[in-house]
């Protein structure tokens, strides 16, 4: 007898060997759903007024694709290097990080992505369509004129800027200190407007030596002035303050006055902490008095820290009462408040407290509580037509004979720079349909983001981000289990001595390897990146990867729609919907 062919047990073969295939068994027949692709829009762009497009910005920056990212930004938002500086980044208080550990410091990877633009002399990408032949009459060089500007030039318009002062930029020129936004930067990023071929003429107020019979001569205006008039505090003497944005003018001038000794500063939003910052830097001893309690500032929270750090006091419910003249200075009278119940907008309400008045003495008094509209606009009203723009109606029809409309800070209640760049997007994309004669409702809704006004200038050309779905993927709809724990980004700032003493910009530039970092924090909620969770975890192997065009298909002859590859996606690219009959 001969020998076994197998020994032991150790030695037999532990599976079966097969010939063939198992491609005749489409098991695609067994399914009732199916999955598929599909990109959302994320809570940071839903919540960033300039409709930027953060996740897809994030993915390029960490990879190092800095200058794709750059030019991704500037699609939607001309003053990338400004927003990178002075923006309240309302897409860092929407990012979903947040809820997971810190949210991702999108304003400080936008202001490295304008910066390395501005480093390696990067030109951006200028698409202009063919010339309409329509003339265009921009009024104020701040960021609501200069975004219009740029964008309806990009239109193919005849563009022609006016502005009352002798350098374009508005109140990021003129009000905002050096230390926050270096007037290179800001030349550098309106030269790239100006030079796309818009018309800018300086030194020509609206009601002064610019008039209507001249604006009417275009085919629309829009409006874009500002409002440059301080409040009044309505106290007896209020005659013996200084406004705090003529002062702030005076700096951005050259004409620094000669302080010393203590001053006051009445208010509490960006502007006062502003004027109380440069106060110390021409070595004065600050001193800001607010009407509220500490947590109803209404400055970002971030130079409000800047302000604290660099030694300022800060006396909360304080209200003004009145001034009087005094030897060598002003004497400012103040009265003690209490809190009370929240108001609608969160804030305290206040109250006087009872307790006696109170009186210091200081070399200047300085008040920065507001500021209302501008003078030149003829007698009319103004009706909404988006989140951030309104329409002008002028009373004397004979006087405004072309359609204008009006934004920036004319038009909205929060006035920052990155509302007023969404007001200038939204006027050129309406003037733009107006002068066709086209209705632009449908275009304004089709290039919506989430449901707070946002628009994307992507979007409405139909760009990529229009094949997005326009549902904004909240943090529960994320599979966290992918992302590990990482602290946020500190950005480094120049030292205390150096900001008490000098205009130097406080905040300092981060390298590219931190920025990188930082960046791949980002959830990229809604988009597909190509993690290939979906590929891995298919059981039925019907996931197919395209390394040509980086995308992902389905073959839905395998696919028994199990739904594991939407389960598995960590950023909710993929939807589970019925199986079509």
């Amino acid at each position: 007898m001969s020998e076994p062919r197998y020994k032991g047990a150790c030695d037999m073969p532990m599976m079966s060997r097969s010939s063939g295939t198992m491609e005749w068994n489409q098991t695609g027949s067994w399914r009732y759903l199916r999955p598929r692709y599909l990109d959302k829009d994320a809570p940071c762009s839903a919540a960033c007024p300039a409709g930027e497009d953060i996740p897809l910005v994030e993915l390029l920056a960490s990879q190092g694709e800095f200058a794709e990212a750059w030019h991704r930004i500037r699609e939607e938002n001309p003053l990338t290097a400004v927003c990178g500086r002075v923006c309240y980044h309302p897409c860092e208080r929407a990012c979903n990080r947040k809820d997971y550990d810190n949210a991702v410091a999108i304003n400080t990877l936008e202001r490295h992505l304008a910066e390395h633009a501005r480093r390696t002399g990067l030109k951006p990408r200028v698409t202009v369509t063919p010339e309409t032949g329509r003339r265009i009459a921009v009024v104020g060089a701040g960021p609501a004129g200069l975004t219009a500007a740029w964008q309806l030039r990009r239109q193919g318009h005849a563009v022609t800027l006016f502005d009352a002062r002798e350098e374009a930029g508005g109140m990021l020129r003129y009000a905002i200190p050096a230390f926050r936004l270096p007037t290179d930067v800001l030349d550098w990023e309106i030269g790239f407007i100006i030079d796309a071929g818009v018309t800018f003429h300086p030194g020509r107020r609206l009601g002064d030596n610019l008039g209507w019979d001249e604006l009417n001569n275009f085919d629309a205006v829009f409006l874009a002035i500002g409002a440059w008039l301080p409040n009044a505090l309505g106290v007896e003497g209020e005659k013996l303050a200084s406004d705090g944005l003529e002062f702030l003018e005076a700096i951005r001038r050259g004409k620094a006055p000669q302080l010393s000794g203590p001053v006051a500063i009445v208010g509490g939003g960006n502007t006062a902490m502003d004027v109380a910052r440069t106060l110390l830097r021409l070595g004065a001893e600050p001193t800001i008095y607010y009407r509220r309690r500490m947590e109803d500032l209404p400055a970002l929270q971030e130079e409000l820290q800047e302000v604290l750090d660099e030694g300022i006091r800060i006396t909360p419910l304080r209200s003004p009462l009145g001034l009087t003249a005094a030897k060598d200075g002003v004497q400012l009278h103040l009265t003690p408040m209490q809190a009370l119940e929240a108001g609608a907008d969160g804030r305290a309400k206040i109250a006087p407290s009872g307790d006696a008045a109170e009186t210091v003495t200081v070399k200047a008094v300085f008040t920065a509580i507001g500021y209302s509209d501008s003078p030149g606009l003829p007698a009319g009203k103004m009706v909404p037509v988006t989140t951030y723009l309104k329409r002008f109606d002028a009373d004397d029809a004979n006087l405004v004979q072309v359609p204008v409309f009006i934004g920036g800070d004319l038009a909205n209640d929060n006035r920052t720079v990155v509302t007023a760049i969404a007001s200038g997007k939204a006027a050129a994309v309406i003037i733009d349909a107006v002068i066709a004669d086209r209705t632009f409702t449908e275009t304004i809704i089709g290039g919506q983001i989430g449901d707070h006004g946002t628009l994307s200038l992507n979007r409405m050309s139909r760009g990529d981000r229009s094949l997005r779905q326009r549902h904004v993927v909240g943090f529960d709809e994320l599979n966290t289990i992918y992302f590990r724990y990482r602290a946020r980004l500190k950005e480094p700032h120049i030292t205390l001595e150096e900001r008490r003493t000098s205009f130097d910009e406080v905040t300092m530039r981060i390298s590219s390897a931190m920025a990188m970092s930082e960046a791949e924090r980002c959830f990229r909620c809604g988009l597909c990146d190509q993690c290939d969770n979906c590929y891995l975890f298919c059981p039925d192997m019907s996931v197919t990867r395209n390394l040509a065009d980086q995308t992902r298909d389905i073959n839905y002859d395998y696919c028994k729609g199990c739904g594991v590859c939407v389960v598995e996606c960590p950023r909710n690219a993929m939807v589970l919907i019925e199986e079509p009959r």
